[in-house]
């Protein structure tokens, strides 16, 4: 009975969590860890570590399964993903990239897809509670992104952006309204080398 009612409070408490629009997670992010994190996690050592460092901004989760194939088994890369993980974008997101989540599946494929394009993450918040407990889709959240518009995105959407801060929410918002993603590049560029504009380029959009 605590349980089902402990259950009861999350979905109650779905609608109300932030509508920042990155899923909260405590993954090692492939685009900002240090060697040794990276090195430390299950099946990685410091020649991967190195890799993924070089390969930098990696722009999706394939590419990052790519470069561990090359090396890693199947069953080693699924288990690496408990810990290592790169945030997908659940409106250009494949079935292939869905599937690297860890404990998905085909039907997590299927009801994923079915529903993009995502407004923001309380749609998939409400979509997936149709089919999964709480935990469940908090964990799913976890692993998935929608991206921002860069012209009304609020404080707390852009604070959500692995790696974002005081400086990446000033900076986003001084240059409003945006008319293009070049615009954007060239103006994030007096600030962050073409690296980081890229990785920071992942999470936006300009104009849902």
């Amino acid at each position: 009975m605590i349980r089902a009612l402990r259950a009861l409070a999350l979905v109650a408490a779905l609608p109300l969590l932030a509508s920042a629009q990155v899923g909260k997670h405590s993954f090692v992010d492939p685009n900002r860890a240090s060697e040794a994190d990276l090195a430390a996690l299950p099946g990685m050592n410091v020649t991967l570590a190195k890799a993924v460092i070089a390969g930098r901004p990696h722009l999706s989760m394939l590419a990052v399964d790519s470069l561990l194939g090359q090396t890693l088994s199947r069953e080693q890369r699924t288990a690496l993903y408990e810990k290592l993980w790169l945030h997908i974008n659940l409106n250009k997101t494949t079935r292939e990239e869905i599937l690297l989540i860890p404990r998905s599946g085909n039907r997590v494929a299927r009801e994923f897809q079915e529903y993009a394009p995502y407004k923001g993450l309380p749609v998939f918040r409400r979509e997936m509670g149709k089919y999964w407990d709480a935990a469940e889709v908090a964990r799913l959240e976890s692993y998935v992104f929608v991206p921002i518009d860069l012209n009304t995105a609020s404080d707390e959407d852009i604070l959500s952006i692995p790696g974002s801060g005081p400086r990446v929410l000033r900076e986003f918002k001084e240059y409003r309204p945006y008319r293009s993603m070049e615009q954007f590049r060239r103006e994030m560029g007096k600030y962050w080398d073409a690296k980081e504009v890229s990785r920071l380029e992942r999470y936006v959009v300009i104009g849902q």
